[in-house]
């Protein structure tokens, strides 16, 4: 088990260590001092924390729930547990729906009951392995933390609507009676169609992520298994994706609705 630390006070940054330590004997543990720190280690490091332990009170005026933010969209699977000076977070920390939430001096009993709570039985795939959709709110790619650039805004819809069919094969004509309206412009669609699955294809091949994306004559699909998605993670039930919906799924798509809706009565 790989277990961050921060805290800006060094002498505090060593007693939660040490608690860490004596909570879970066997976990690595890497403590940081600031937050460009504990990011590098992630980013450039490719180090992947099962669980961040973090001051709210950050120098510089870096706050530990903006952190955890930026943490969640590198790392979604890692846990947040936070360790203050100062219950009036609690309730900032909850709305965010933080794993866990202490108060300093942090103890070892209590981090060991925190610890016990999490489900940390399933290792992760490491950063590199996975490209990351965030289908809440609106639809976003992630490649290593950063977000995949493509050529056409249409060809990421082209993905994002292959995601939404959750690994189905789509026929050209299902793509653009959803991507095109007008059925007066449907000879520039197939042609333009023809345009995005060729720059869809490249942009994954830059990364090496060709995989994801399957065409065979007119059929197009995706292998679910190569993508870590929020859309799948909740219909998997995992507890972090279910708080994390807010009812509002990739909004810049008006043929997301049917899906969205769905969600809606799903969580009534």
């Amino acid at each position: 088990m790989l277990i961050f630390a921060i805290d800006d006070e060094e002498n505090m940054l060593y007693l939660l260590h040490q608690a860490i330590a004596k909570a879970q004997p066997d976990a690595q543990i890497m403590d940081f001092g600031d937050d460009d720190e504990l990011i590098g280690a992630i980013t450039e490091q490719k180090k992947i924390p099962d669980v961040v332990f973090s001051d709210i009170e950050l120098r510089g005026g870096v706050n530990g729930l903006e952190l955890a933010v930026r943490i969640k969209n590198l790392s979604p699977d890692t846990k947040i547990i936070f360790v203050t000076g100062y219950p009036q977070y609690a309730a900032d920390a909850f709305r965010m729906h933080a794993n866990g939430y202490i108060l300093k001096p942090a103890d070892p009993k209590r981090i060991r009951e925190e610890l016990d709570y999490l489900n940390l039985s399933h290792p992760r795939p490491e950063l590199h392995e996975k490209l990351y959709a965030r289908c809440f709110g609106s639809f976003q790619v992630f490649w290593h933390g950063e977000p995949l650039l493509f050529k056409r805004s249409r060809t990421r819809e082209l993905f994002a609507f292959l995601i939404d069919r959750e690994g189905a094969v789509c026929s050209g004509e299902e793509i653009i009676a959803a991507m095109w309206e007008d059925d007066s412009k449907l000879k520039a669609a197939k042609q333009y169609l023809r345009a995005l699955t060729q720059d869809l294809r490249n942009t994954l091949s830059s990364i090496g992520m060709e995989a994801v994306f399957i065409r065979k004559h007119n059929q197009w699909a995706i292998r679910k298994d190569l993508l870590d998605c929020d859309y799948y993670r909740l219909l998997d039930g995992e507890t972090d994706a279910v708080n994390a919906y807010r009812g509002d799924y990739m909004e810049q798509y008006t043929w997301s609705e049917l899906t969205a809706a769905r969600l809606h009565f799903r969580a009534v």
